[in-house]
């Protein structure tokens, strides 16, 4: 029995193993083919999302499902605000994917694919394995990170991201910390808004060089071919005008304002 055990336990740590070598392509790959063995709710989150393992013969690996695909003309939120033309949906997971690997921050938003599940389509996320804690987990704790300057260039990373997105929904249990200490994004179901405006300007204090150069690459052709089958014409012509309210308030504020960030 003890034998049996541990092979068991070789068996899937070999498969976890597989699983963090495998490119992008061939993560989508997985969410989109590979057979769900088992699957139980989350214990975090208001939409519904269900935890699932898959497996493709030889490789396990879990999967966030969401489904929520929310909307509504006119919105009231709890705290008051009215909102038009709402939207609360798994298609904006897929685009934010979509859209991190045209930033180059595809090493910080874990790859996200559209996949029927029970019925209804929704969008699979590939699961981040080694999280430690969640960002309102550290602050409840007051956990310093080991590298404070690296933790919040990784931060400013993430509010680039969602004020690029116009993410209404950006919360502290949203933003995941792994045991190496690097930040990982997720659940972007309330984001790619018409405005074209930013949510808040204030956050926006410093850009890594080179996620400044592929905002500035960025166009409607891109777009249309990326992500047009989930966004429509003004949620692309908010998100670009979006872009160069960051790119101007970045470049105003000069050399001093850009870093790089370390890769992964």
């Amino acid at each position: 029995m003890k034998a049996a055990f541990l092979g068991l336990a070789a068996l899937v740590s070999f498969q976890l193993h597989a699983a963090d070598t495998l490119t992008y392509e061939q993560q989508e790959q997985f969410l989109k083919t590979a057979k769900i063995v088992s699957a139980k709710a989350s214990k975090k989150g208001t939409t519904g999302t269900v935890r699932v393992t898959m497996s493709d013969g030889n490789i396990t690996h879990d999967a966030s499902v969401q489904r929520i695909d929310d909307h509504e003309a006119v919105f009231q939120g709890q705290n008051g605000t009215t909102e038009l033309n709402f939207k609360d949906t798994y298609v904006f997971n897929i685009t934010g994917w979509r859209l991190a690997e045209l930033l180059g921050i595809a090493d910080m938003v874990p790859p996200s694919v559209e996949r029927s599940y029970q019925g209804a389509k929704g969008s699979f996320t590939w699961w981040i394995d080694d999280v430690q804690m969640d960002e309102a987990e550290r602050l409840t704790k007051k956990i310093s990170p080991p590298d404070q300057e690296h933790f919040n260039r990784e931060i400013q990373v993430m509010h680039i991201y969602d004020q690029l997105m116009y993410n209404t929904d950006s919360n502290a249990t949203n933003l995941l910390i792994d045991k190496q200490w690097r930040l990982w994004f997720i659940d972007h179901t309330r984001a790619f808004r018409m405005q074209k405006t930013l949510l808040d300007p204030k956050m926006i204090t410093s850009c890594d060089r080179n996620l400044l150069a592929k905002m500035k690459a960025l166009d409607v052709p891109t777009l249309q071919k990326t992500m047009g089958d989930y966004l429509n014409k003004n949620e692309i012509q908010g998100l670009l005008a979006r872009r160069d309210l960051i790119v101007k308030t970045i470049e105003s504020k000069g050399e001093s304002a850009l870093y790089d960030r370390p890769p992964r």
